[in-house]
């Protein structure tokens, strides 16, 4: 039997942001800028450099900016185009000429709801799901890494990384059965958001996943879990005891952008691989840094 080749993602995008309020009020939270680019960008960039060709942006109410950006704007490109700004119209181009695709998910009931909006999209295709507060830099794209580990294995993909055992509470946890070559492991279980010091490791889901469409089936008969939702962890393990799942060290560092700390983190840090940004963030780091040694010098 071939593989069928993945050529599918689904990205989540209807939660409310609330760790970002006031500022997620009236803006979708994938939409605040890592220096000068939505995060969302980012997320959809990864997938095209994967290979993926469709794209299904889940999305709720107040979301519609989200679609505005991935739209033609003729009369911001004509006006670039006359004022001779070709840069910028190239950054312009760049949001428009891909595939994507959105539906609204009508009620807040969880990430494994969300997922399940895009069954019409996927069909009988494996597909990966992509979360928007995970942000990876790697040289081989993390999307892509699961997709040539489904390649070998035609079975569903779950994309994991060590964290410390302090933080393990915040993740859903991956209980490995057996670790195979290449940082894959056979999964015997797992665990959401364990209570501390019960985790079976500290290997956590981070933000990218490869499904084979059978996760369907198990998200539809799902009953609400944690917080009252359809938890994606639950059909997972579901899916688990019928077909096996993996799990997949990535290599690449993951960014946390879904809450303030770690925004703020990307945020310099990114601005820091640019060129003509490091200079000057540096410069303005360095003093901010000094006055904090002068104020603390004074009491």
């Amino acid at each position: 039997m071939t593989t069928k080749r993945v050529k599918k993602a689904v990205i989540p995008a209807a939660g409310l942001g609330t760790r970002f309020l006031p500022a997620t009020k009236a803006m979708p939270k994938e939409m605040l800028p890592i220096v000068d680019k939505p995060t969302i960008q980012y997320i959809i960039e990864e997938a095209v450099e994967s290979g993926i060709e469709d794209i299904l942006i889940v999305t709720g109410k107040g979301k519609r900016a989200i679609e505005d950006h991935f739209d033609s704007v003729p009369e911001l490109e004509q006006t670039l185009i006359e004022k001779g700004k070709s840069e910028f119209l190239k950054l312009v181009e760049e949001t428009t000429n891909i595939n994507i695709h959105f539906i609204r998910q009508s009620k807040p009931m969880g990430l494994g709801h969300a997922v399940l909006q895009a069954k019409a999209f996927v069909g009988e295709e494996p597909f990966v799901v992509m979360l928007g507060d995970d942000i990876v830099q790697a040289e081989i794209p993390c999307t892509k890494q699961l997709i040539e580990q489904y390649n070998k294995t035609e079975s569903s993909i779950i994309g994991v990384q060590p964290v410390s055992r302090d933080v393990t509470h915040r993740y859903g946890i991956v209980d490995p059965h057996a670790s195979l070559e290449g940082g894959l492991h056979k999964v015997e279980s797992f665990v959401e958001k364990p209570a501390p010091g019960t985790e079976p490791s500290n290997l956590a889901i981070l933000g990218r996943y490869l499904f084979t469409p059978q996760i369907f089936s198990f998200l539809e008969t799902q009953v609400p879990g944690a917080g009252g939702e359809i938890q994606l962890t639950d059909a997972i393990t579901r899916l688990n005891q019928k077909e096996s799942v993996y799990a997949y060290e990535f290599e690449g560092k993951r960014y946390d952008v879904g809450e303030k700390l770690g925004f703020i983190k990307t945020t310099l840090e990114f601005a820091l691989m640019r060129e003509e940004l490091a200079p000057s963030v540096m410069e303005i780091l360095e003093e901010l840094v000094a006055k904090g040694m002068v104020k603390n010098d004074q009491h």
